[in-house]
């Protein structure tokens, strides 16, 4: 069997609301809560187990989704609709726009704890070209 991830905790101030905040954006189901996790699973089976911890405990992550043309389109929608800030480079320094790195798409936006969630329609490197640093 080759190593996959299969899940991780992300803390949060409240852990149902930054659940269903990336849940909605992504267009996933939000889990059954069990214990002091509110779980959403990724399309590759990878689970986002948040967890409630106190506010000072919050060390700001970094999260990047892989998505299709047509997912990247209906995330973006939500985003727009639901007036999230976005960003083209992960230093937040571009708002309002998406960036085309890799042949593709992809924008930043910030979750309710502060952790940094991205979106991208190409693997990095899978076009040849490397990030830039913004």
């Amino acid at each position: 069997m080759s190593v996959e991830l299969n899940h991780t905790i992300v803390h949060a101030r409240d852990n149902r609301e930054s659940a269903e905040f990336l849940a909605h954006v992504l267009g996933l189901e939000v889990g059954t809560e069990w214990g002091p996790f509110v779980p959403v699973t990724t399309g590759n089976g990878v689970t986002l187990d948040f967890a409630a911890v106190p506010v000072e405990s919050i060390v700001t992550q970094h999260y990047a989704f892989l998505v299709s043309d047509e997912e990247f389109d209906a995330a973006f929608g939500r985003v727009r609709r639901a007036g999230i800030t976005y960003y083209a480079d992960p230093r937040l320094q571009r708002p309002g726009e998406m960036n085309h790195l890799h042949g593709g798409r992809g924008l930043y936006f910030m979750d309710p704890a502060g952790h940094g969630m991205e979106i991208i329609t190409r693997p990095y490197g899978s076009h040849g070209q490397t990030p830039t640093a913004s």
